[in-house]
């Protein structure tokens, strides 16, 4: 947990130890990257704006130590701008402050259930499918032609959104509210960022995924095929 306002971390760790957690937390980016240059945790909360080093810094930099640990960034509800950065930094998930604590414990699981997901799920795991697409809900894992993908929970949420009506269009909205169902007010400007991350993960060789299609004025689109 790495946040300086130490009310937060204190309210954190104490419920977090409830869920049998053990939680180690930094007041700023600089004093979490020493430690996290040693050992990585198994997951990281990370503040946006911090003294020294701030959440987007430190999240690119855990980024070049590990692709898949997961990485949950706080941010102020009226800061979007933030929220966007910290998506495309290289977060998995956000969560608006203030916050429920049901709702960050709940976002925990998700990202912790997938990280630790076995790396050769059983065949009938994958129950959706579209095409060559799999999905696994159970552990937040997808597939194309067999390959395995290395989506975050986010990334996860919106692919399954698209991929549960093939052919329909979901609005940046739709597609936001799927990945972000306990925020009433999700930032659908973060959309595109989520889509582009997506269409590169499920290409092949460079090649963008192409079925996944940008509808003009309205948002985007899972083609039915191969």
């Amino acid at each position: 947990m790495v946040d300086d306002e130490k009310n937060i971390r204190a309210m954190v760790r104490v419920a977090l130890e409830r869920e049998g957690y053990a939680v180690d937390e930094y007041a700023n980016g600089a004093d979490a990257w020493l430690a996290f240059e040693a050992a990585l945790p198994s997951l990281a909360i990370l503040d946006v704006m911090m003294p020294r080093m701030d959440g987007l810094e430190l999240c690119r930099r855990l980024r070049g130590l590990s692709l898949s640990l997961p990485l949950i960034f706080l941010s102020s509800r009226d800061e979007e701008i933030d929220r966007v950065l910290g998506l495309e930094s290289g977060g998995d998930d956000y969560v608006c402050k203030p916050f429920g604590m049901r709702e960050l414990i709940a976002r925990i699981h998700a990202a912790l259930r997938r990280s630790s997901a076995g790396t050769e799920p059983q065949a009938d795991a994958f129950k959706l499918s579209s095409g060559s697409l799999e999905l696994d809900d159970e552990r937040y894992l997808a597939r194309v032609d067999g390959r395995q993908l290395p989506l975050t929970v986010t990334e996860f949420r919106i692919l399954r959104s698209l991929a549960a009506a093939p052919g329909a269009v979901k609005t940046r909205e739709q597609l936001m509210l799927a990945a972000f169902p306990e925020d009433a007010y999700p930032n659908d400007r973060a959309a595109d960022s989520h889509i582009k991350r997506i269409r590169a993960k499920l290409g092949d060789g460079g090649k963008p995924f192409e079925r996944i299609e940008a509808v003009y004025g309205l948002g985007y689109r899972l083609r039915s095929g191969q």
